[in-house]
């Protein structure tokens, strides 16, 4: 991936410092990883009202919004620490607190930043419910980057 990642930078003549080019690689897996989460999110709380459904329970989208949040920041974080966030040689990395903060990171961009942000742009600019979300991603994305990177991982 990352000589996929350094060719595209070549055929369109970007030259970087190697510690930028390393940053840029690293943003390109964290959003592959990202992608991946939220096909998984998705998926797992359209499951879950399924499997939920035949019960008529009125508060069936917050299980499944509960269950998609906590498992796929779970993927999230096992694939952040494989493949986005290795550790460096000798580094000893706490997995359990690494854990803890990236459920923190996805909890202050995922639920908390995301929410303030759609206030402002439907409550308050006008802009429609329905893409209110996207414009989240611009904003939310490399902020949860940086918590993950220089707190969570510290990599």
């Amino acid at each position: 991936m990352d000589g996929f990642i350094k060719t595209l930078l070549s055929f369109f003549h970007i030259r970087l410092s190697e510690s930028r080019e390393r940053a840029v690689i690293q943003f390109v897996k964290f959003g592959i990883v990202g992608v991946s989460n939220t096909l998984l999110s998705y998926a797992i709380n359209v499951a879950v009202l399924l499997v939920l459904s035949p019960f008529e329970l009125s508060w069936d989208y917050f299980a499944a919004n509960i269950t998609a949040f906590i498992l796929s920041v779970a993927w999230s974080f096992f694939w952040n620490n494989k493949y986005v966030f290795t550790a460096r040689d000798g580094e000893k990395r706490n997995l359990w607190a690494a854990l803890f903060k990236t459920y923190v990171s996805y909890a202050v961009t995922g639920l908390l930043l995301a929410n303030v942000l759609s206030y402002i742009w439907v409550d308050v600019a006008g802009i429609s419910k329905y893409v209110a979300p996207l414009l989240n991603l611009v904003i939310s994305v490399p902020v949860n980057f940086l918590l993950n990177k220089l707190w969570a991982f510290k990599a």
